[in-house]
Order: C-alpha cells, then structure tokens, then sequence
C-alpha cells in the first residue's frame, strides 16, 4: 500500500489523535470517517435555490407542519412556573 507523509501543527494533531476509536484504529481511518462540512451557501445560491423551489411548487415544509407550527402560535404555552 502506497502512503505519503503529511506535518500538521500540534493542535491539528491532537485533534485526530482524539477522534481515534482505540489505540489500535489507524489516523488513515480517523480521516476516512471524517465528516467534511460543505461549503456553506451564498446568499445568492441560496435565494437560486429557493426561487427553484417555489416555481417547482415543492415547499420547503409539508403542509402538515405548516398547519402544526401555526396551530401552535395560536396558543402558545406558558411554563406553570410563571
């Protein structure tokens, strides 16, 4: 198996040295079961996305939800405390 050597900072390091399950998981499993954010959207992306969504009907909350969430705001709960 090919391997190729990499320098990480200390603090960098540490971190993945944390993430390991044992002392026997290798750090080339810590990193293949890493989660990799995505990039976050820019606003313009976002709004793209959206205006996609709305002229293809498809709502971002079911109805359902919808329906729950304003039945909700209707009347809300005050805690027993109060």
């Amino acid at each position: 198996m090919a391997t190729k050597t990499i320098t990480l900072e200390l603090d960098a390091y540490e971190e993945l040295r944390r993430a390991k399950r044992g002392p026997r998981e290798s750090f080339s499993a810590v990193v293949r079961r890493a989660a990799w954010p995505q990039e976050p959207l820019t606003a313009a992306a976002l709004l793209a996305r959206l205006t996609a969504q709305m002229q293809t009907g498809d709502g971002l909350v079911p109805e359902d939800v919808l329906d729950r969430l304003d039945a909700a705001q209707r009347q809300p709960r005050v805690s027993a405390g109060k």
